[in-house]
């Protein structure tokens, strides 16, 4: 796909035994065949052994990791049911909460969507798009129910990053299928802590930096050129929008799409999703660092999407983002969403079709 950002925002085993010793011979008539015989034997319990070994340590994964999905779920109101054999749509929500990630990110008492995306995965697998909603964006947040009982009242002319604060991440859920037109049945919710864990569970990110990117804000610094990503830095990376562009969050989009887009292309070389022990530790630490809605909590449910990210070619994967207006006066630095192009974007989603990005040439 292609590297550029247009405005319509693209950027889209059993050892064979060594020479065993000789039994020393008996007396009386010797069968040629017992120990051959007797090693069948011992072999079959050797492979009953290992089987059964194997089979108790997949079903102790399997419990840690359906306990591990069933902590602390979202609970989402008016999804629409999962069809799991449609077209698939995924909340991906960032939450930039300090509540217990350490010290290192300060006391900060608030908490704000830093990140929404969309996943889209077509009917035939074949597709699949990424929307990227800029935490700056005007919306109208819909009456949302509040977890210790009531609920919040409606507003309009809301940024889009602070629907969280109005009954977490169910009323950005809420939020978005109000603003899209659509039926989103699937969310997964990751704090700082939880992109650390994730950069390192998949062994870091690889990314190619135009610029040496300063940011004394979110205590980010790195030099031009080829950088594997993990940790700490994958998340200066995803965070920093001082030192890269205008220093708005359009900016911090590319660099969310481009961090995004690499992990896509690594675990698909590395055979992550169609190896069972690499996509076990994947899945297992998505479970311990990551909310998810009660939808996906199901074992089948994961493979079932795992599957369907297996098959999406890297090619056919498409980034983009709102289309918006930066606005001015007395909203200046918000943006506001292009109507008729926001409304062409998401037809085309709800309708499953492909999404195709003209690269706007530079001026």
């Amino acid at each position: 796909m292609s590297d550029q950002l247009p405005n319509f925002a693209s950027r889209r085993v059993i050892r064979p035994p060594s020479d065993p010793k000789r039994h020393p011979p008996r007396h009386g008539n010797q069968d040629p065949n017992a120990n051959k015989r007797k090693y069948v034997r011992w072999g079959f319990k050797g492979l009953a052994i290992v089987a059964g070994a194997v089979l108790a340590v997949s079903g102790i994964s399997a419990f840690d990791l359906y306990n591990q999905l069933n902590r602390d779920n979202i609970v989402l109101a008016n999804a629409g049911e999962a069809d799991l054999e449609g077209p698939l749509d995924i909340l991906v929500v960032g939450s930039d909460t300090r509540d217990g990630q350490g010290e290192e990110f300060g006391d900060v008492d608030s908490e704000l969507a830093d990140v929404i995306m969309l996943l889209h995965i077509s009917k035939d697998r074949k597709d699949a798009v990424v929307v990227s909603f800029p935490r700056d964006l005007l919306v109208s947040i819909p009456e949302c129910p509040n977890p210790e009982g009531g609920t919040f009242s409606a507003k309009n002319r809301q940024q889009i990053n602070s629907s969280i604060g109005y009954g977490g991440v169910a009323c950005t859920h809420l939020t978005v299928q109000e603003f899209t037109g659509l039926k989103i049945p699937f969310v997964a919710m990751i704090d700082f802590k939880g992109v650390i864990e994730m950069s390192n569970a998949v062994g870091g990110v690889e990314v190619v930096i135009d610029k040496p990117i300063s940011d004394a804000y979110s205590n980010f610094y790195i030099d031009a050129g080829t950088h594997t990503l993990q940790g700490a830095q994958a998340l200066g990376f995803l965070r920093t929008r001082h030192g890269i562009g205008d220093g708005s969050d359009l900016a911090r989009i590319s660099n969310q799409q481009l961090f995004l887009t690499s992990l896509f292309d690594k675990i698909k070389q590395d055979g992550t999703l169609t190896n069972p022990i690499r996509l076990y530790s994947l899945a297992s630490a998505a479970a311990r660092n990551m909310k998810l809605s009660e939808s996906m909590t199901d074992l089948a449910t994961m493979v079932t999407l795992a599957g369907a990210m297996r098959d999406v070619d890297s090619s056919r994967m498409v980034f983009t983002q709102v289309p918006t207006r930066v606005l001015s006066g007395a909203e200046a630095g918000r943006l506001e969403s292009l109507s008729d192009e926001a409304k062409a974007l998401f037809e085309l989603i709800r309708t499953d079709q492909p999404v195709v990005i003209e690269a706007t040439p530079a001026p």
